[in-house]
């Protein structure tokens, strides 16, 4: 089999050819078929995580289909579709974990970074943290939805629970996961707000095409005050600028794993019972929850194709902005790259 290889944080990725992986007890080895890239990928790459296992095999939003099943496994067969997140396993037992809250587990299990991804041909996964995939979604489509689509549902689920009513929801950073999350917030009657990058247009009018009542820049004024802001981009400078778009109650989630440090700020931007929260990693049950969402709307992704080697290409198209939606890499597309494949 493939695999796009990570030897260390700052190098470019390595093809190397690998046995196909033997499944332990518990375990499923998958085919791959798609696997979406993640800013988390980027983040990893450019060495802005901490601690990965060294040599790692990235990739965190998989579409796969059983091929192979450990002792022990009793919930997928052979040929069963499935997908896997980045939470790829937890301890069960640290006070979080008891508690339900196993995405703050004491001993995570993190896919692509504590255990080889999807960034290959074949890889192995938890059964128990495996996710059956809506039928009404192709493996391309699917993909971005394992991590993108979770990450931002729990952000917005947050930022509903968060507030008295939210009518209007800004999103910062308009990329993979706000594309998605715009759908499901135009589909509960809400208005949305996207702030992009100065002068990304292509961005901008994905906003408004998706149904957005506004699109501008990171430091520009919504037309009104936002009951509650998301800010997707790793961008510290943005937090600030969310909390003075929010009406006073109102709430701000981050919800990236790594962010530039937070600028100073004048305290009258939190006064006023505003709120100002983090997302960490994801739980099963957002999963579940956000892939009946997306199959009943239905959610349509945003992608764009690139084959397994064009990895590094792609994590650069991301790097510098050159993807509207999200990337996602098909192993059986063929090589050479000349550039991010749309149908």
């Amino acid at each position: 089999m493939r695999a796009m290889v990570l030897d260390r944080p700052g190098l470019p990725l390595r093809r190397e050819e690998r046995p196909l992986p033997e499944p332990g007890p518990g375990e499923l080895r998958l085919r791959v078929h798609a696997c979406a890239v993640c800013r988390t990928d980027l983040h990893l790459v450019d060495g802005e995580l901490p601690e990965p296992r060294l040599p790692v095999v990235p990739g965190h939003q998989i579409v796969g289909v059983v091929e192979a099943a450990g002792p022990g496994t009793r919930r997928f067969a052979a040929g069963d579709r499935v997908g896997v997140a980045w939470l790829g396993g937890s301890c069960g037992d640290c006070e979080f974990c008891r508690r339900g809250e196993e995405n703050l587990c004491d001993a995570p299990v993190f896919t692509g970074y504590t255990r080889d991804g999807g960034f290959a041909d074949a890889c192995l996964a938890d059964e128990r943290f495996a996710l059956p995939i809506p039928a009404g979604f192709d493996d391309r489509s699917a993909a971005p939805l394992l991590c993108a689509g979770l990450i931002g549902y729990r952000a917005y689920r947050m930022a509903l629970e968060g507030t008295r009513e939210v009518t209007r929801i800004g999103f910062y950073g308009f990329g993979a996961a706000a594309h998605l999350l715009a759908q499901v917030a135009r589909h509960q009657g809400r208005e949305v707000f996207a702030f992009t990058r100065a002068g990304d247009g292509a961005a901008q009018a994905l906003a408004l095409r998706l149904g957005a009542r506004w699109a501008g820049g990171g430091g520009d004024a919504p037309p009104a005050p936002l009951d509650a802001a998301i800010v997707f981009a790793p961008v510290g400078e943005l937090v600030p600028a969310a909390l003075g778009a929010v009406r006073k109650g109102g709430v701000v989630v981050c919800a990236g794993i790594h962010m530039s440090d937070l600028p100073s700020f004048p305290y009258r931007l939190l006064w006023g019972e505003r709120v100002l929260r983090s997302v960490a990693n994801l739980t099963r049950r957002d999963g579940e929850e956000l892939l009946r969402l997306a199959a009943a709307i239905p959610i349509r992704p945003e992608t764009r194709a690139y084959p397994l080697e064009a990895a590094g290409a792609a994590l650069d198209d991301l790097r510098h902005g050159r993807i509207s939606g999200s990337a996602v890499l098909l192993p059986e597309l063929a090589p050479p790259y000349g550039g991010g494949i749309r149908p």
